[in-house]
């Protein structure tokens, strides 16, 4: 008598953090693997973990896509025996060949969950951006609503409060990088930008420009809570610091963002208001402070300090033990050796290398050995 079919669920790789990114699928629906193989990559904003089959089977009820966002204890698949064994379905499925609630012919082959059914509608989804094959469920729906909301007049929301509605202060090149950013999380519902020099309905890449800080108050008021500051400050730090003096006064909180390839270690701590850029890294026990920028391509070695409003630019380098002083600006390339001390208010140049420590407000030129 056959063994009953395996279920593979997601597991909790972090308590901090319910949800996994599904960075990669190893499997299709139908396929035989082994014991030991690889069937998908998840991801969290501090590790990677690959999920490996715990028996020989086939590859039976595949419920969830590649790119999408997973609770923990959410099921996979099943790992069956039998390749023609049905799996049980959930929430009432409702299948491509039957009529909805309001005698909508659903796309052929879908296979859709009631609750996913009416939030779709619900949200104004396109029911054929949906996938043929596998179970269609809320999270599903959720993450395709977030990544193609249906297209409304600029303004401030009109709803109750709202935990994953954010704002993001600043439309410039900075502000581009972070929209990208934060839809690559599928974690937020990104309800437009602040710019105090740009018009309420302008748009900056589809995400609507609802006015400068004046609207502040009234985004909190209709149920924003949460705000990413946007403006760099390179030329000037005291603009990115009213920034942030500026939404905490309105009532808004500044989450830690970390793209999707960048690499924190678990022991690493972010403040909020952190923002950790595409291929960064952020090393063991490391402490960055409130507000930081981490940007492309940056290493932070283990045992950094990274002091409030710190910007370590892209491509920069940090050995182990280093201390940033607060508003202290790293150049592009910049590499600065083991323990070294970067007084708050200093400059280093781009492709300086910094040998010791460098005193407050102090300036390395571009390209520049510390000391000469």
């Amino acid at each position: 008598m056959p063994n009953s079919p395996v279920p593979v669920k997601i597991p909790l790789i972090s308590p901090n953090e319910p949800e996994a990114l599904l960075a990669g699928l190893a499997v299709t629906e139908g396929q035989q693997v082994r014991t030991g193989e690889l069937l998908c990559t998840l991801e969290t904003t501090k590790s990677t973990q690959e999920l490996l089959a715990e028996a020989d089977g086939y590859v039976v009820g595949l419920r969830l896509m590649e790119g999408q966002s997973a609770a923990a204890g959410e099921l996979l698949c099943y790992l069956s025996e039998d390749p023609e064994w049905t799996p049980p379905e959930v929430n009432l499925p409702v299948q491509g060949s039957e009529q909805g609630a309001a005698n909508e012919q659903l796309p052929l082959g879908l296979r859709i969950t009631q609750p996913a059914l009416a939030l779709a509608r619900q949200g104004g989804l396109d029911l054929e951006q949906l996938p043929v094959g596998p179970l269609v469920t809320e999270i599903h729906v959720r993450q395709l609503i977030k990544r193609h909301p249906a297209p409304t007049a600029w303004g401030p929301p009109h709803a109750a409060f709202d935990l994953a509605a954010l704002v993001i202060y600043g439309g410039g090149g900075h502000g581009k990088s972070l929209i990208d950013l934060v839809r690559l999380l599928c974690v937020y519902k990104l309800v437009g930008v602040i710019d105090d020099g740009l018009a309420p309905g302008e748009s900056i890449l589809g995400v609507p420009v609802l006015g400068g800080s004046e609207i502040l108050p009234e985004l909190h008021a209709a149920g924003t809570r949460l705000a990413i500051n946007a403006v760099g400050g390179i030329g000037d730090i005291g603009v990115r610091v009213r920034v942030f003096q500026r939404l905490a006064e309105a009532g808004f909180t500044c989450p830690a963002v970390v793209h999707p390839t960048a690499h924190v270690e678990a022991s690493a701590n972010l403040s909020p208001g952190v923002q950790v850029f595409a291929h960064a890294y952020v090393g063991s026990d490391s402490q960055v402070g409130y507000g930081v920028i981490v940007n492309t391509g940056a290493i932070v070695s283990h045992d950094c300090q990274l002091d409030d409003y710190t910007n370590i630019s892209p491509g920069a380098i940090l050995a182990g033990e280093v201390h940033i002083g607060t508003a202290a600006l790293i150049g592009m390339g910049a590499t600065i050796n083991l323990r070294a001390n970067i007084g708050a208010g200093a400059r280093v140049g781009n492709s300086a290398t910094v040998k010791s420590d460098v005193p407050a407000k102090g300036v390395v030129r571009a390209g520049a050995i510390w000391p000469a």
